[in-house]
Formats: C-alpha cells, structure tokens, sequence
C-alpha cells in the first residue's frame, strides 16, 4: 500500500497538491482547485508522489497534458496512463540562438567553412531544487568528430543572459598539415553535421550536473541562409531511441476546465454590454437580452456566471434579479413550489451568494467546521451504520450540540449578512408576499429557501467547494457534515410537518429535540432582520474578516547584506483591517501594517534578489519584500492586497519595479532611497464587491456563448415570428422558450446578433493581421511551439478557402 498526494503543476512549477490518501492503491481525492493562469506555460503536469517520512517523496508518474491539447479533453471525465518521470524529459524553457556559417578563402585560394555560434540568453529554465545555476555547451558534432566548449556559469537565475560566442572550424582545405584530430572533411560532410546546445545546471552536489534540455539543428539548414537568430523551445533529451519499457504505473482521473478568453478593449464590446446592461428595466423582462441568453443556453448555470459578473460590476444586480424574480413568481401557481425549480432568477442568485457571500461564510462557519474536522466526534445516528463501541446516545448528544451552535451562529449573524444580498431578498420577499397574499409564511420561504437551502446548507456539506476548508472532509467527518447539513436545512425550511419530510426514521425522532416554537421565531427574525431594506450600515461591524493567510517569505527589515538571515519564512495574515505577519501559526504578530497604510502592492523584478514569484507591499516608511511559494500564490495576493488598499487616499500612481539595494535603485539607478518611482502604476480596480471582476472579459464571454448557440436565437426568431403572425397551435420545438412579448422579443433578439456577428467579424480580422504580423521564431512563438505550428497551418487553410 501507499500514501499518495498528487500535485498541479504549470510546467514543472506546483501551484497546488491534494490531501495525503493514506495505505491505498486506488486513491480517491474528490478536490477541486480553481485558478486564472498568470503566465504562459507549455503543459498542464499532475505528479503523484509516495510520501516517505524519512527521505524525499518519491515520484510514481505523471501526467502532462499540451496546452494546446487542453481543449480535447475540456469538462470530460478522463483516465490519462502515468508516464515515466526522468530529468531527461522534463524539459521548460527557451533559448535565443544567432548561428553564422561563412566560407572563408585561404592564400591557396581553398574555400574552407566557419562556423560563429552565438548563445545570447535563455528564458523560463526549471528550479531544481530551490536553485538554478545555468550554463550552456556547444557542441559541433559529425561522423567522425564532437568538439564542445562551454559557457560561464550564471548565478541564481533561470533567465540567464550569456551573449558569448563560439567559433568552429567546418571544413579545413587539403594542404592543412598540422595533426588534426579529425579527418579531412570536404563540403558534402557539412550536411551530415549537427550543432547542439545543452543546457545544465551547475550542482554543488557530487552526483553532477542536472540536464535541463538540449537542442539540435542540422547544418544543412544554413546552407541556404547563411546566418540565422532565432528561439528556440528547448527539447527532451533524445535517449539514443531506446523506448522504455511502457510499465503500468497506475492511471489518473482528471475533469479540467480550461477557458481562454481574448479580450479586446472596452469600446468594442459597448453596444452588447449596454443591450445587456438595460435588461432590467425592458418591459417584458423575458423580452430583454440577458433573459434571452438564459433562454438559449444549454445550462442556465452557463449563463448565470458571466451575468451575475456583469452586472455587480457595473452596480445593477439588484433591479435585475428583481426583474428577473418578479417575472418568475408571477408564473408560479402553488407558493410552496416558489424558487424551487433551477432557473436563470435562482442560478443567479446562487452565484450572486458565491461570490458576495464568501467573506460571511468564513466569518460565520469557519471557526466551527474547522473544530468538526479536527475533533472527529462520532456522531452517526443511523443504528445499522454504527461502528463497535459507539453508543447512539452519545452520537445523539455530540450532534445535536454541533446543530444547536451552527444553527445559533447563523441565526446571529444577520447584521454580518452583505447588503446587496439583503436588498435582493427583500425584493424576493415583496414579490411573493404581493403575488400570494393569502399565505403568511410565503414571505418567509421565499428568502429561507435560498439562503437556508442554496447557502449554508451546500456550505455545511461541502465546506471544500466554498474555501472553508483547503480539502475534502474524510468520510466520518464528510457524514457528519451531511447530517448537520439536512437537519438545518429542515429548520430553515420552516414546512409545517418537520418529522414527514424526512425518508428516515431516525432523521424523524433526531429532529424531535428541535420542534419547538423558539428555533421557527429564531428563523423569522433571522429573515426579517436580512431582507429587511432599511437595515444597519454594514460598516459598523468591527469583526475584522479573515481575507487570506499563509506561510510566505520576507526580506529581514534589518538590512544585513551577508548572511542567510536575510529571507525568513513567515505566517501572513490579511483581514480586512491589517496585513500581519508571525513566526508561526497562532503566535503574536511581529508585525502588522493597516491597510490604509498600504500605499501600492506590485511585482517585483526576478533580477532583484534573484528569486520568482517575488511582490513588494509598499508603505510610507519602507517597502516589504515577499515571496510567495508559485505564480498563482503570488497572483493571488498580489490581486486581493491590491484591493482592500484599492480605497487608500495616499495610493501611489508610481513605483520602483526593482529593489534598493547597495545605495542605488536597480531600474533608474537613482541613489535616493526616497526617489519617486520610475514606472505607473498598474490600474486599480473598484473597490468592494466589484473586486475581481473585468467587465470586458465577462462580455466576452457572454458572445462567446451567445456564438455558440447562434442556431438557437435563430429559432427563437422565427418562433417569435410565427407567433405574431399565426395564433394556432404552436410547433413543439419553439415551446421551450419563454416569449411573452414576440415583437419586443424580435427586436432585442435583432441587436443581439447584429452585435455578435459584428464582434465576430472583429475576431476574424484580429486573426489574420496578428498572422501576418507573427514571425515563427519569435520571443513569442518560439521554434517548436506546436500550437504555433498548428495555429499557422489553421490560417493558410483559411486564407486558401478565401482565395
């Protein structure tokens, strides 16, 4: 058996790893981890490590999915075979190369060849083992001879720049007669020569140097150019063709989501974004064109994201759920059955919650589902799943203590409840309470069955899946959960007969402890104070919020210039008041910065210190230095540090993208410690919940899914036409739309696909003049770059079918 961990990884960079699965073969992690990539990467890498507590872990295989082979297996469930793992194969990174072959006429009037390699500086190469020291070899290899020489070693960078060059001698003329150590070559040899750059890195260990990737190019190709400058993508080690023997090393399950979005600016997108931006007050909402999109996708949940992002960016969440809502209440007949089916109004309040509601739950549940997954009580109620020596008394006791503290920590948090979730329930609560004026609690089930049912319930039971925990809960504590979970959702519910809704029995008699008046007045006073519009000011809440903790590392304040005492690791914490830091978990704060104080959050330049994935706080006395363990570590809180200080009066407009060291500034050279900055700063975004959104981007995708279903507006066009013109009985496949209003419907519909074949035609032509601008063997598109290569062939066939 095994102890198994899996990590993700962009190339060979982890940026996040599972839970341990202890003494098993088949492992189960049931994890999801959700990132925006923050650089360009070749592959998308899983490794599954055995853990061994004496020596390293050590690797069973991996899986490394192309970039551009990414799209094959989007949001399918796959099983991919574990491949070997060799240094030889594990290759990143690219290289600049300039090559000049030139013929050289000696006194006897002989033509011999030179060759002038040029290593001029190499980009991205792997950190092996917390360090890279590269250099490169060049050798000139034939048939019959191999010379090599070498670079100078770099120091602590992966983005080493050499610029040194290198002169072979090809070919030699016939009458030369000092002892060679190789045979008189003539001009047809040259073809069969090879040159080849390796890459290494230089170990201070005794088992030598590490391989980080080679590449080789025929001479043949210069005999047409005689010079060449080009990048190249280094390449695998090639093992002389001998194939290893394809062990079965297990296989792993995967489903990866992967979207790219090309963004243009924000004026191409205003005519959608403000046809999308009015639906609120469109009269029939159904008529309005973000109704329309929830019409045309294949999931309403599809549409609902880009939306709900849409719309809290620009402030107007609030009158479009209501429209939205109003509309779906006056169709329903039966007040029980009020917000219960999965549509576009409860998607998108759904995600609405998500993300306006994150920081409520961490502040409300946080603290005790952490105390569930470390104490392990036994608390099965169930008589046929109890384990040997439990007593079902005590599992009683243990539960219903957990259901009483988490129902009153909900029932007590309404003050904390964010406003815009509030203003949406009270248009909820109004809406029902008009539409079914006979029903007293309708006011109430309305709000209870979104915030008990869609909110704290899903939380409760999957505490993972809303960053309330960094894992899947194991199975004692994962049914532990499940139980809390159903019992407060019953309670929330208010339904008049508790014990009947649930299927089982001893569900029914655990539920007897709560069937007292004081839990339903404890939920109705919960739901009137949270959808109530003239509420407190939610600023007057002094609980700071935790935003996000972790271990990082910080350059010491004290300055030392020698010593490794100069990086420490630390234990940051961000609230929504301070950002802190502590020699561990739970110890006092060695120091604490107020957000006012933070004047700019912006990366740091890897020639600095030498070191990745570096950001820099910026404060009125001094600047902090931090790294942060992988890309999307830094990104993240790069990202959230710059919003809560996003308000901050004294927010600087300038910066010194590199840091101060030996008396000057390493970008502008200026000996001032205090010197103002030599780069803008990069743009703000709003504050609040308008956080991490970029309208664009959601707009984009909103076309994007508005091109995808193109078929289907069409039809939903027609069925608006024949519904105008002929009041028969209608076909069958238009029935599945909502069309309260066909003209109006038209109309929208019209501009709808107006604007997305317009920014389609935009698309198009950004394609062919980016095509006609890229050079192949370019910083960007490196030689051997297959989705370059693939990119190219796509656009010839294009412009052979426009021809």
């Amino acid at each position: 058996m095994r102890d198994c961990y899996c990590t993700v990884n962009l190339d060979q960079e982890e940026v996040f790893r599972t839970k341990i699965v202890e003494k098993s073969l088949c492992p189960f992690y049931g994890e999801d981890f959700y990132c925006e990539i923050p650089r360009s990467f070749r592959h998308l890498s899983f490794y599954i490590f055995d853990r061994d507590v004496f020596r390293r872990d050590s690797i069973i295989g991996k899986v490394a999915i192309q970039k551009e082979d990414l799209q094959k297996y989007h949001n399918r469930d796959t099983w991919f075979q574990l491949q070997h793992v060799d240094a030889d194969s594990e290759v990143q990174g690219k290289v600049h190369l300039e090559l000049r072959l030139s013929e050289v006429i000696t006194d006897t009037g002989v033509i011999c060849h030179k060759l002038a390699t040029r290593v001029l500086e190499c980009q991205g190469l792997p950190i092996v083992n917390g360090q890279c020291d590269p250099y490169a070899t060049v050798t000139l290899a034939g048939p019959y001879r191999s010379e090599a020489k070498k670079t100078k070693v770099k120091k602590k960078t992966n983005n080493p720049q050499f610029d040194e060059v290198f002169y072979f001698e090809v070919t030699r003329p016939c009458s030369y007669n000092k002892k060679s150590h190789f045979d008189i070559e003539d001009a047809d040899e040259v073809d069969k020569m090879e040159i080849r750059v390796d890459l290494w890195n230089a170990s201070n260990l005794k088992f030598g140097d590490e391989f980080l990737g080679e590449l080789r190019l025929p001479l043949k190709f210069l005999r047409q150019s005689s010079s060449n400058e080009a990048w190249y993508f280094l390449q695998p080690r090639d093992n002389g063709n001998k194939s290893l023997k394809p062990d079965d090393l297990g296989s792993l399950r995967l489903n990866v989501v992967y979207t790219e979005d090309h963004v243009f600016s924000s004026d191409y997108y205003s005519p959608l974004r403000d046809l999308l931006l009015k639906s609120a007050d469109v009269e029939p909402v159904s008529a309005s064109a973000a109704h329309v999109l929830g019409e045309v996708c294949r999931e309403k949940q599809e549409a609902a994201i880009p939306l709900v992002r849409l719309f809290l960016h620009y402030g107007k969440i609030v009158p479009f759920i209501s429209a939205i809502a109003n509309a779906e209440v006056k169709r329903t007949q039966d007040p029980n059955t009020i917000f219960r089916g999965n549509s576009l109004t409860s998607k998108c309040i759904d995600e609405t919650m998500k993300l306006a509601g994150m920081h409520y739950l961490q502040v409300t549940l946080k603290p005790i589902i952490d105390e569930i997954c470390q104490l392990h009580k036994p608390c099965e109620i169930d008589p046929v799943k109890l384990k040997d020596g439990e007593n079902l008394e005590n599992n009683r006791e243990n539960l219903r203590q957990y259901v009483d503290r988490i129902f009153t920590v909900i029932t007590k948090s309404g003050v904390s409840c964010p406003t815009v979730m509030c203003d949406i329930f009270f248009s909820l609560r109004e809406s029902a309470a008009k539409r079914f004026q006979g029903d007293p609690d309708v006011r109430y089930t309305a709000v209870s069955s979104f915030i008990f049912l869609r909110f704290f319930a899903p939380a409760i039971l999957s505490p993972n899946l809303f960053q309330l925990t960094p894992h899947h809960p194991d199975p004692q504590t994962s049914r532990t959960l499940t139980l809390i979970s159903k019992t407060i959702q019953t309670l929330g519910s208010l339904s008049k007969s508790k014990s009947a809704s649930f299927k089982e029995s001893y569900m029914a008699t655990f539920y007897d402890y709560f069937n007292e008046q004081k839990y339903a007045d404890a939920v109705k006073n919960f739901l009137d104070l949270i959808s109530s519009s003239g509420r407190r000011d939610h600023k007057s809440i002094e609980q700071p919020i935790l935003l996000k903790e972790g271990f990082m590392i910080k350059r010491a304040q004290g300055r030392k210039r020698f010593g490794m005492k100069n990086f420490k690791k630390r234990w940051f914490r961000l609230t929504n008041h301070e950002f802190t830091y502590q020699k561990s978990k739970g110890d006092h704060p060695l120091c604490s910065i107020p957000i006012e104080n933070i004047l700019a959050v912006e990366k740091l330049e890897e020639e600095s210190f030498k070191m990745k994935n570096m950001f820099q706080v910026i404060q009125p006395e001094r600047v902090l230095y931090i790294q942060a363990n992988n890309c999307v570590e830094a990104k993240d809180w790069i990202d959230i540090l710059t919003k809560v200080s996003q308000c901050n009066k004294k927010r600087l407009t300038v910066y010194h993208p590199s840091a101060y060291l030996n008396g000057h500034w390493l970008c502008c050279k200026a000996s001032a410690d205090n010197t103002p900055g030599c780069t803008p700063c990069t743009g703000g975004l709003p504050a609040n919940i308008q956080l991490d959104i970029d309208g664009d981007r959601e707009t984009e995708r909103i076309y994007s899914l508005f091109n995808l279903y193109m078929p289907k507006l069409e039809k939903m066009q027609e069925a608006c036409g024949s519904k105008s013109v002929y009041d028969g009985p209608e076909q069958e496949e238009y029935s599945t739309f909502i069309i309260d209003d066909p003209k109006e419907t038209y109309k929208t519909l019209k501009q709808i696909i107006e604007g997305v074949v317009t920014l389609e035609q935009e698309h198009a032509q950004y394609k062919r003049d980016k095509f006609k601008k890229t050079k192949y063997g370019s910083q960007e598109h490196p030689i051997g770059d297959k989705s370059f290569q693939s990119y190219i062939r796509q656009q010839s066939e294009i412009s052979a079918h426009s021809i």
